[in-house]
């Protein structure tokens, strides 16, 4: 088939679809023809994302949206309930949203350490939890988004880092665990990519006093960044039947940032 329509007839969910990456894979699985629900809680952010969607798909109609958080238990249940009832099946679940903040962990509050972990690693079981009934009947597949910064030693992000290390390890299980009924679980793992988020942390994002000598060992000698495109471009190999032997793997896409 060709990668233009790969996800024709297909029913897909993508959360943190608001920005970065999770808006160009929304974007990149509605050109290649499938039926989208997009789910984030920045309001404006999304109902934007869903109209590129839309005009990357060529027509109106293939993308709703749901404004909620990914940690609110019924929330998810209800839209991705809902949503798979309407459309009489699920095939995919891509599972972007998260959130990063920097601080010297002698400084963490315990209350930042559970949320960074409650959004980025509980929120992405939560959500393949939910989706998991539905996929287990279309025999489909779930992409989560990990990190580098779980293998790399990123300073000043140890709850982003345990959370991303988190998801590594919810993929490698769940991969594990449904490979005999039919359901692939792999994860992406970005490293430098220019999203808000990425956009943050150098616009002031780092704690004061940083060494950010302690990240010459993780820089490529370019300094360049890719884009939130290249990684959906992977997000959608993945997900599709073009890597159908692909489970419970993380695939590292960093540019060769991390050498």
């Amino acid at each position: 088939m060709s990668s233009a329509a790969r996800f024709v007839d297909k029913v897909a969910i993508v959360t943190g679809a608001a920005t970065g990456i999770g808006r160009a894979t929304l974007a990149r699985l509605a050109s290649e023809g499938a039926t989208l629900l997009a789910v984030d809680v920045n309001v404006d952010a999304l109902a934007e994302s869903a109209d590129q969607a839309r005009s990357a798909a060529g027509q109106a109609g293939r993308v709703e949206t749901v404004v909620a958080s990914i940690t609110d238990e019924a929330a998810i249940k209800s839209a991705f309930a809902g949503f798979a009832e309407r459309q009489g099946k699920l095939d995919v679940l891509i599972n972007v949203a998260g959130v990063l903040r920097a601080v010297h962990s002698v400084e963490e509050t315990l209350e930042d350490f559970v949320r960074i972990l409650q959004i980025n690693l509980v929120g992405t079981f939560l959500c393949c939890r939910e989706a998991l009934p539905y996929l287990l009947e279309s025999k489909g597949n779930i992409v989560n988004t990990a990190s580098t910064s779980a293998y790399f030693g990123h300073p000043y992000m140890a709850a982003y880092a345990a959370s991303k290390g988190g998801v590594a390890a919810l993929t490698h299980t769940l991969g594990w665990e449904y490979i005999k009924r039919g359901v692939r679980v792999n994860a992406v793992a970005p490293g430098g990519i220019a999203t808000p988020m990425t956009d943050a942390m150098g616009a002031g994002g780092f704690p004061e006093g940083a060494d950010m000598s302690l990240f010459a060992h993780l820089s490529r000698p370019d300094g360049i960044y890719g884009s939130p495109e290249n990684i959906a471009s992977i997000i959608a190999m993945i997900a599709s039947e073009d890597d159908a032997y692909m489970n419970a793997e993380v695939v590292r896409v960093d540019g060769g940032y991390h050498g």
